[in-house]
């Protein structure tokens, strides 16, 4: 080669100007993988060659570091179009040396060489550009980057001059969604797909918070591994699951889509063992009908009970979403009030669904069904513990002044001996409510109208309707006190028949028409009072109500909605203790308390404690032991403890009146961190109720607790015990310790993979649903849509 025929160029930056058509696009460079479709595939086979490694690269860069995905690469510096007038693509690179070789017509960069062209960017040791071939080599340390942000990293990396992607070994891929895929080697076809062999991919992370190597949890092997450019999937064979090392699971035909879309197959399978069904295998096949919806249909396959199908379809359209789910299955069942094991084999299923639809700004469609073919199907095949299954419907109008809902309620009763004619149907129920802008006296004026219709196959029906108006003024007084006036006056007309067949007297009213007219003024005076206490702050806040209206006609009125009537203190200071609508609590009273507040670094605590006293000594329509049946009631009151975010305590209580004997105790405590925690909850209903169905006593404790260990690790259970006996209901047999259901389980979770094994014990059986242990194991692999 003659001296003059190799030039050696000092120039840092050259423009390149390729002669041929076409987009730049790293073929290769994919998006995350939001769900793995595993179609059965007849590859299989293994590899003997080990992956490659998924380790992070030294010249990697943080998703931090990367150009916004419409920006561009944010290191080009060059203004130049990447793309001239006639389409031929122009490539920007920068590099310490150039040198031009005219014998074979290449150009040689070496020394941290840059190229860059529509978003995308390559760096290397050295780059040779072949400008009869159009072919560019690159060596060394090179990272090419996509213009999504994906990054590849390989030894050696043959590209066009249109920057794309050719042979390439030892290669590594950093997704910017997340995932990573690494290969021995990689070759690209003139159709743009690519083939790789003796792969691995991962969407763990590779290091610790800390900066230090982390191995992946979990990863992918496959003896090859094919991406298709025209259908945006990748496909692998002789694909595994290896958890921690450990091959696992072979995973024929595993396709995996790489535009970020969720694509049809197969989903990671279930598997548990309980005491009704045996052993459970189920698994999912995922149908991606269209863009905007879905199904989801699902098989069950027990050793002591036939298979079971389930289907999940959902919807989203520009004015709503709507879900529907169903399950259906034949096999044996033992009616709920049965007393013998004799069992009949029938059809057995359950279907649900919810949406929601926004008409316009204002008015919205809101509705959701349930119904189960018999009273233990969703308990025996553990789909749900509901005791009662409600279906409602909701047209609403919500506007800046009012509001307007016509709706309707039913209910399903499961684990309970109630007839289900005498559970009420709803419908309509219609609501009205207006906010008048314009005071009236200083005050605010809000005016209601409602009606209800209910409806039993087997019991009462009850309609009724009701205007109000209710008018409210607020003040502060020169001294600090909050002063608040109300008015309200309300008028009702019911109807009922059929009065006879509910079964507490005191709810059924007088059967026909009926009506009634209520008045109710009230004063309300809070008086804040701050000031230093401890080293922090403190707020005490004395409140004092005066409620006064004259006797109002209850026992005449059905009681449909106001039945299960407690003094707490969240009820204390209202104007109508009872809830609902059916009985108004009439009368003078006089109800004091106050609210105490302290705060200081790490420390919060609040109080709230009451008590009420009816002026006159005329009979009340409040049950003994609801605490308001007398003059006097019961002192209520509630405390929270809060330690920075280590301890939280909530008490709610009610003491007698007369000895201060505890008639409500619920505590509420937890206690750690969010890995590693403590929970107990206690309730002790005493009221002292003898055949009163809404007010039973009952006294209950429940626990729960988390302890996490070496970083991912942690073992979990909870309790639910019964505590009650004779003293509190003398119609149960028990005593005084009934456990309900126990549950314990250890887990692994991290960034990428959950998995877990949990047993549960039920100690009460229901029918067909059996008491006794289940065991689940379950696992979640991030970005393959296993859950």
């Amino acid at each position: 080669m003659h001296p003059l025929s190799r030039q050696l160029l000092p120039t840092s930056q050259y423009l390149i100007r390729s002669l041929r058509y076409g987009g730049a696009a790293l073929a290769l460079a994919v998006g995350a993988y939001p769900a793995a479709a595993f179609a059965q595939d007849e590859t299989g086979g293994d590899t003997n060659l080990p992956p490659a490694s998924l380790e992070k690269r030294p010249n990697e860069l943080s998703q931090d570091a990367l150009p916004p995905l419409d920006s561009g690469d944010n290191e080009q510096e060059s203004t130049t179009p990447t793309t001239s007038a006639d389409g031929t693509r122009n490539i920007g690179f920068e590099a310490n040396e150039l040198q031009y070789n005219s014998d074979d017509d290449t150009i040689t960069a070496s020394g941290n060489v840059i190229m860059r062209s529509d978003g995308q960017s390559v760096r290397a040791d050295s780059v040779r550009w072949n400008r009869k071939t159009g072919k560019i080599f690159a060596e060394g340390n090179i990272r090419f980057v996509d213009e999504n942000g994906n990054q590849l990293f390989t030894e050696k990396l043959e590209l066009t001059d249109e920057l794309r992607a050719g042979a390439m070994s030892n290669l590594l891929l950093a997704l910017r969604e997340g995932g990573r895929l690494a290969a021995r080697e990689g070759v690209r076809d003139d159709d743009g797909n690519i083939t790789l062999t003796s792969a691995a991919y991962s969407a763990c992370a590779v290091e610790k918070p800390n900066g230090c190597p982390k191995k992946p949890s979990w990863r992918i092997t496959a003896k090859r591994v094919i991406y298709d450019e025209e259908d945006k999937r990748i496909r692998f064979k002789g694909a595994y699951l290896e958890l921690f090392g450990a091959r696992l699971l072979p995973l024929p035909g595993m396709t995996v889509a790489t535009d970020n879309r969720a694509v049809s197959g197969l989903l990671m399978p279930d598997f548990g063992v309980t005491a009704s069904n045996g052993v459970e295998v189920s698994d999912s096949y995922y149908l991606r009908l269209a863009d905007n919806q879905d199904l989801t249909l699902k098989g069950y396959v027990y050793s002591e009970a036939p298979p079971m199908g389930s289907a999940d379809y959902r919807i989203l359209t520009d004015a709503g979403a709507f879900q529907i789910t169903g399950y259906l299955t034949r096999s044996s069942r033992i009616p709920l009030d049965s007393t013998s094991e004799i069992s009949k084999r029938d059809w057995r299923g359950y279907i649900g669904g919810n949406g929601r639809l926004q008409l316009d700004k204002n008015w919205s469609l809101t509705g959701s069904f349930r119904l189960a073919s018999d009273r233990t199907f969703l308990r025996r095949y553990d789909i749900s513990r509901d005791d009662r299954l409600r279906s409602n419907i909701d047209l609403e109008r919500i506007g800046n002044d009012s509001y307007f809902s016509i709706s309707g309620w039913a209910t399903q009763v499961l684990l309970t001996n109630q007839k289900q004619g005498l559970v009420p149907v709803a419908l309509p129920l219609i609501d009205y409510r207006r906010r008048l802008r314009d005071p009236i006296l200083g005050g605010k004026i809000e005016i209601q109208a409602n009606s209800l219709a209910i409806t039993r196959t087997a019991g009462q029906d009850t309609q009724r309707a009701f205007t109000q108006a209710k008018w409210d003024m607020r003040t502060v007084t020169g001294m600090g006190q909050e002063v608040t006036l109300t008015g309200l006056a309300r008028g009702d007309v019911y109807h009922s028949d059929h009065n006879a067949l509910t079964e507490t007297a005191s709810y059924r009213g007088t059967p026909g028409w009926q009506s009634r007219a209520f008045a109710l003024a009230a004063l309300d005076v809070k008086w804040p009072l701050i000031g230093e206490f401890a080293g922090g702050s403190q707020v005490l806040t004395p409140r004092v109500q005066f409620v006064a209206s004259p006797h109002v006609k209850n026992l005449a009125i059905p009681n449909e909605d106001a039945r299960a009537i407690e003094l707490e203190d969240s009820n204390l200071f209202a104007l109508n203790r009872f809830p609902g609508y059916d009985r108004i609590e009439d009368g003078s009273r006089i109800t004091y308390g106050f609210d105490w507040q302290f705060q200081r670094p790490g420390l919060e605590v609040k109080t709230t404690i009451g008590q009420s006293y009816r002026l006159t000594d005329k009979e009340n329509m409040f049950p003994n032991g609801t605490g308001l049946a007398a003059r006097f009631s019961d002192i209520v009151g509630r405390t929270e403890v809060r330690l920075r975010d280590l301890i939280k305590i909530t008490h709610r209580f009610r003491f007698d009146k007369d000895n201060l004997a505890p008639r409500r105790s619920e505590l509420d405590a937890s206690v750690g961190t969010d890995k590693t925690y403590a929970e107990i909850g206690y309730l002790h209903l005493n009221r002292n109720i003898q055949g009163f169905e809404d007010l039973q006593d009952r006294e209950e404790l429940r626990t729960a607790g988390r302890i996490a260990f070496a970083n991912y690790w942690s073992v979990f259970g909870s309790a639910v015990i019964n505590l009650t006996d004779r003293r509190d209901d003398p119609t149960l047999a028990s005593d005084g310790f009934e456990p309900l259901r126990t549950r314990l389980g250890f887990a692994y979770s991290d960034d990428c993979l959950e998995l877990g094994v949990t047993w549960r014990r039920d100690y009460v059986r229901v029918a067909d649903a059996r008491n006794g242990n289940t065991f689940q194991i379950y696992f979640s692999l991030r970005n393959l849509g296993a859950r």
